[in-house]
């Protein structure tokens, strides 16, 4: 009994290291990954996604390496050159080269150290350079110039940098109000700068359509003054050749007269206008307008008296007396035309007036 119980405990064993040795043997590599194998401490080969064999104990898996895309964030501080400290983020995207994974494992003890230093030391030496605003505006030069440099010394590690981003600038807090404010009074001023410039064209464009419109009225008015000048000529002329050859001016201020008044009366505003309604207020306007034509008409004729005698008086400048020379032909005695008074012939219009005087003259 003892010796096939120890039998079938060896059997196990056995069996029990065979199945070990042969799970030992096989070595699963997930895809995007690279497995490390060493035998006895040295590097034998990489294995790549799949199933792989191995020599059971032996060798073994020393590490796993990610081929994914990776991504590192670093903060770097720095001062650009007119003395502002800004803190700059930065994301490195990177890879590690297939075929040269045991570049990437072997050669550098702390790969992420290693980029954090390349960034922060090309970062600070490319703001040093520039401005505050300059730096702003010089995200993609920054960034290029990190990728450049980490690609130019990390290639030979095996590891590939797809991408690196500079994601902000961020300068001291008070530093951003600053900012703020220089930016807000720009804005300001431009905005008063526009709408003192839309207020200046407003206005001059208000003096020219003035002066337009007071260049277009006066033209108008010119126009006005030129038709009624032709106007009152033609009438004249009508006038005379009506017969009508001595002051005709007058009956045509009369009918203007009347005229007028019946313009007011019918285009004018006014509401209330007064007008004599009775024989006497109409006798007292009959009279003013005949007393106007007769004191014309005497006007006239004394001054046609003056030109028969002659100037008798000599220039007042010259101060030495003259002799008076005789009066060649005495004239003619002419009695002025009478008219009947306003009680005889209230009836009388001012246009029989006119006609009667005109006739006897």
């Amino acid at each position: 009994m003892s010796g096939a119980l120890i039998s079938l405990i060896v059997f196990a064993i056995v069996g029990i290291l065979i199945l070990l040795t042969i799970f030992d043997g096989f070595v699963i590599v997930r895809t995007r990954e690279a497995a490390i194998i060493e035998r006895l401490g040295k590097f034998q080969r990489v294995a790549h996604a799949g199933l792989n064999f191995k020599l059971p104990y032996a060798d073994r898996v020393r590490d796993r390496i990610s081929l994914q895309v990776q991504q590192l964030d670093v903060m770097v501080e720095t001062k650009t050159r007119d003395n502002v400290f800004v803190q700059i983020p930065v994301a490195v995207q990177y890879q590690v080269v297939e075929g040269r994974e045991r570049e990437a494992f072997y050669m550098l003890s702390n790969h992420e150290q290693q980029i954090v230093a390349y960034v922060q030391d090309n970062v600070r030496s490319s703001v040093a350079n520039m401005g505050l605003d300059e730096s702003f505006s010089s995200k993609d030069t920054i960034a290029h110039n990190v990728a450049e440099s980490l690609r130019d010394n990390m290639a030979e590690y095996g590891w590939n940098f797809v991408n690196t981003l500079v994601t902000d600038i961020r300068p001291d807090g008070r530093v951003r109000d600053s900012m703020n404010s220089i930016n807000a009074a720009q804005r300001e001023r431009e905005a008063a700068i526009a709408q003192a410039e839309a207020e200046k064209i407003r206005v001059v464009k208000e003096a020219e359509g003035a002066a337009e419109a007071r260049k277009l009225q006066g033209r108008g008015v010119a126009e006005q003054r030129k038709e009624i000048v032709e106007g009152i000529a033609a009438q004249y002329e009508i006038l005379r050749q009506a017969g009508v050859k001595e002051n005709p001016e007058t009956l045509m201020l009369v009918s203007q007269y009347l005229d007028a008044m019946v313009d007011v009366a019918s285009k004018s505003r006014t509401n209330v206008m007064y007008m004599p309604s009775n024989p006497q207020g109409m006798q007292d306007l009959f009279g003013g307008m005949r007393d106007a034509l007769l004191s014309t008409n005497a006007m006239n004729q004394s001054i046609d008296y003056g030109d028969d005698y002659g100037d008798d008086y000599g220039d007042k400048e010259d101060s030495k007396p003259r002799p008076a020379q005789p009066r060649q032909q005495q004239p003619e005695h002419r009695e002025l035309p009478t008219y009947p008074s306003e009680d005889e012939q209230p009836e009388q219009g001012i246009a029989q007036l006119v006609r009667k005087a005109l006739k006897e003259k």
